[in-house]
């Protein structure tokens, strides 16, 4: 087996160098892919060179070139544009790499790592959406990319099944008094008690009203007595504050209305119940949150993701408390005269963070810490990837320097892959007031428009009833995922179902459809064209030469995409490499190739190229279809 030509080239100018000056480090040579503009296929920098040479870079350059070409009969020619060697490598030798593409196997990796990646971390008052989506692609997406870059990947999901938020859909469904059931109501179960959440919200806005309007006119007697002071000199500061200002304190008299409304007050009553392990609360929510976990699992299905491990809050958010405790005990954390527990992360840049309230119980960053060092004590990884959005940035910030406080050195290996919000063409989404795109719609959404453009253009029109669903739904998800793995991760997205489904441009039918053309083919090829050819007897060509240094860059993309959890760059990887790949069969016959012997190597090119395409695809969890 032949090594990666950027391996192989490497240790060969390296040899060669040291020959030239027995003194050089490997550390001093500098490779890099040659300049589109520059005839060569790898490029050595050799500016700092010159002081073991004695000669200036250009010069240097020459002598290197001139000894590395005597020396390696796989090298064709050099040249040398201001001190950079430029080596162009024969034509023979690429093609016997290509014949050598294993694109199936994965990527020998020396120094392997065991990740960790949590992602979905759902909420279960309310479907999976547009926004889950794009957490829960990436993460699936990711950990595809570590697995095949040579590591062992254990993926996680944190449902958070406890809280306020979620005794919200259990009084909404008390009150109405329906007793339904997915089963009674024919709804799927995520989506019935995301139903009842949104319920909650539009009875909680017609209580609010009638206080908040009193509030503002200066009558204090709705609120709540516990509420009033503070409503009262709020108010009080109104007269004189900016717009800003006075939008603050209106938005803190609107939280302190909607305290005082008796549906909230159920609500946390509710929770205080469950907290006290109240038969009837406990049953009930149980119940719910099998509903909705039914509901998850069906889309996720859908998605085509699965987990290692799922943890849930309701059995993690007290884990922190004995490791606060025990940083109390060794004075990297402190406590206040009221009895609240807090680390001070001033000399790291933030600030001081609450860990326990005055009364024990614990916030959010407790349950993580505890949850982490849970995990770490199970799987001992050597990376924690979270996947969550950027607005939890300062979060997990608090967290690894939290973890690093308390004496957890392996928390320098927790990294948030923080990604934008994804919007639609028409804007935020809001889960309180039923304007978010449920992930099952959308996914029902772009399948439909890949049945629509399919039927316009003809595509599927010979294929069973049964072909054409899988074929649509293969296309539509495709268009799903692609477009939305295609952007880098950090930056805030438009989602455009329309605009996916396109099968011309920078999208995932694109790519299938150039995949399906190539299995095209290679099924008419059969007794037509011999995949047998001479290697010597082919002639360079640019665009085949092309073909296959794209082919030779791909385990490199695989390790980088890896190192910067960036499902993107193998994404943008395949589209230039589709795209390449439909101008060498614009430009170029196989089928209809007069020389056997070319139209062989041009079949091996494109099943090379066919099998890349999938294996990089399936990365981005996508399924490609033999015909389109």
């Amino acid at each position: 087996m032949m090594k990666q030509p950027a391996q192989w080239f490497s240790e060969q100018i390296l040899s060669t160098a040291t020959a030239l000056y027995p003194t050089i480090t490997s550390q001093q040579i500098a490779i890099q892919d040659t300049r589109k503009d520059v005839e060569g296929d790898f490029t050595l920098v050799c500016f700092g060179l010159t002081r073991l040479s004695g000669k200036n870079p250009q010069q240097t350059a020459e002598e290197i070139g001139q000894a590395f070409c005597s020396t390696n009969p796989e090298a064709s020619h050099f040249n040398v544009v201001n001190g950079f060697l430029n080596v162009v490598l024969k034509f023979d030798y690429w093609v016997r790499y290509l014949l050598q593409v294993n694109t199936s196997r994965a990527i020998f990796n020396p120094e392997p790592k065991t990740v960790m990646v949590e992602f979905a971390s759902p909420n279960t008052n309310k479907p999976l959406h547009l926004g889950h989506i794009r957490n829960i692609l990436l993460g699936d997406s990711v950990s595809r990319i570590i697995a095949a870059a040579g590591n062992k990947v254990v993926r996680v999901n944190l449902v958070n099944d406890r809280g306020i938020h979620i005794c919200k859909s259990m009084l909404a469904w008390k009150n109405a008094g329906l007793n339904e059931t997915p089963e009674s109501s024919g709804i799927k179960g995520d989506h019935l008690v995301g139903n009842y959440y949104v319920a909650f919200d539009k009875a909680l806005k017609l209580e609010i009203e009638p206080i908040f309007v009193a509030v503002e006119q200066g009558d204090f007697s709705l609120v709540d007595s516990n509420l009033r002071t503070k409503a009262e000199t709020l108010f009080a500061k109104l007269a004189g504050a900016n717009d800003e200002k006075r939008e603050e304190i209106r938005s803190e008299l609107k939280r302190i209305a909607a305290s005082s409304t008796q549906l909230m007050q159920d609500a946390q009553e509710m929770l205080r119940q469950w907290e006290a392990n109240n038969v009837e609360t406990i049953d009930l929510w149980r119940t719910m949150n099998n509903w909705v976990y039914d509901g998850f699992n069906i889309t996720y299905k859908r998605l085509g993701v699965a987990f290692d491990k799922i943890y849930y809050e309701s059995n993690t958010y007290l884990l922190g408390k004995n490791i606060v405790e025990s940083g109390l005990e060794s004075g990297a954390l402190y406590k206040n005269d009221d009895g609240s527990v807090w680390v001070d992360l001033s000399g790291d840049g933030l600030d001081q963070k609450l860990l326990l309230r005055s009364d024990g119980t614990s916030v959010y960053i407790t349950q993580d810490l505890g949850t982490a060092v849970l995990r770490n004590d199970e799987f001992h990884a050597n990376n924690y990837v979270y996947v969550v959005g950027n607005e939890q940035d300062y979060h997990f910030k608090v967290l690894q320097l939290g973890l690093k406080k308390l004496g957890y050195a392996w928390a320098d290996g927790i990294y948030h892959l923080s990604y934008g919000m994804v919007d639609l063409p028409s804007g935020k989404m809001k889960s309180r007031e039923g304007t978010v795109v449920d992930a099952d719609d959308l996914m029902d959404e772009v399948i439909a428009e890949a049945r629509k453009k399919s039927e316009e253009l003809g595509k599927s029109e010979f294929q069973h009833a049964d072909e054409q669903a899988r074929l649509y739904q293969q296309i539509g998800l495709a268009a799903l995922k692609y477009y939305i793995l295609k952007v880098d991760p950090k930056k805030r997205m438009v989602f455009n179902p329309e605009e996916s489904i396109d099968i011309n441009g920078n999208t995932g039918p694109f790519i299938q459809y150039t995949y399906a053309r190539i299995q095209s083919i290679v099924r008419k090829s059969s007794g037509l064209v011999s995949e047998n050819f001479d290697v010597a007897k082919l002639e360079n060509e640019a665009m085949h030469r092309q073909l296959i240094r794209q082919l030779e860059g791909y385990p490199n993309t695989i390790v980088q995409a890896a190192k910067e959890y960036s499902p993107a760059l193998i994404a943008n990887y395949t589209f230039d490499l589709a795209k390449a790949f439909n101008q060498f069969y614009h430009d170029f016959s196989i089928l209809k190739e007069a020389d056997s012997n070319l139209a062989g190597f041009r079949l091996n090119l494109s099943r090379k190229i066919g099998e890349t395409i999938a294996h990089a695809m399936d990365l981005l969890g996508i399924e490609m279809p033999d015909r389109m």
